[in-house]
């Protein structure tokens, strides 16, 4: 039941999206260790460089709000097919928690679910 709440919580983020320029519209969800659901959503900039995707404003609603460990990720699009994260995203999720799981979603409302180990099977890290 919690992928459900997930996934309806990533759309009603990516209602939140600032996307002017690509018109594509990004929410996630995040489930932290601790239960608690940080959202967030895309927020584009004219500097194309600066933009920053639903997954990592998600994170760091999380980081900064003092939960480090995340169960799954839920992530919903505007678009057509399945929304899946792109690999700055992917490094920023293994930072914390590697072996979550990603869920992604259509516009059919079908979902995938991925271990993020699988994703992004050789994360970079300063501790290895």
């Amino acid at each position: 039941m919690i992928i459900d709440e997930l996934i309806a919580k990533a759309k009603e983020a990516r209602d939140s999206a600032y996307a002017p320029y690509s018109g594509f519209k990004v929410g996630a969800a995040l489930l932290g260790k601790s239960g608690t659901i940080y959202t967030g959503a895309n927020v584009e900039n004219a500097s194309y460089g600066l933009t920053v995707c639903a997954e990592r404003i998600a994170v760091f609603k999380a980081v900064t709000s003092g939960e480090k460990k995340f169960e799954s990720i839920a992530i919903s699009g505007s678009g057509q097919g399945y929304i899946y994260p792109c690999g700055a995203c992917l490094q920023v999720l293994a930072e914390f928690s590697p072996e979550m799981n990603v869920i992604i979603t259509d516009e059919k409302n079908s979902y995938k679910e991925y271990n993020l180990s699988a994703m992004l099977p050789q994360i970079f890290s300063l501790g290895n």
